[in-house]
């Protein structure tokens, strides 16, 4: 089993920062791709950012050139630095991981945290 645990949501007013992080516990021997996506009321979730644990990042459109993904292997860790946030950005935020179990594991699974709320007011 792996638990993934969100911290850093919150309410801000446009223009504002915020840092969201993601540690991943649990039966885990190698993580691939680590990422952000969120899920805006009404509307299905959608990918924010992924770091695959090597080279560049990938971003939504709407997030490039304000939100900044980054990654501790060793920490099974990732953040995701949002600046200049939008109130269109207000969102249930989830982590997202690529697990591989075991060394001898065939198969990796994705694994999801519950979400923190952002909220960004006008």
């Amino acid at each position: 089993q792996v638990q993934l645990m969100e911290s850093g949501g919150g309410s801000v007013e446009a223009g504002g920062s915020l840092r969201l992080s993601c540690v991943a516990s649990g039966t885990i021997f190698s993580i691939s791709a680590m990422g952000w996506y969120r899920q805006i009321a009404g509307k299905e979730r959608e990918l924010v950012a992924v770091h695959l644990g090597y080279g560049s990042p990938n971003y939504s459109d709407s997030a490039k050139g304000r939100f900044t993904i980054s990654r501790d292997n060793a920490k099974n860790t990732v953040w995701l630095q949002m600046n200049t946030l939008k109130p269109e950005d207000t969102a249930v935020y989830y982590c997202a991981a690529d697990i591989r179990p075991r060394s001898d594991s065939l198969v990796t699974y994705t694994s999801w945290g519950q979400g923190t709320q952002v909220t960004v007011a006008s």
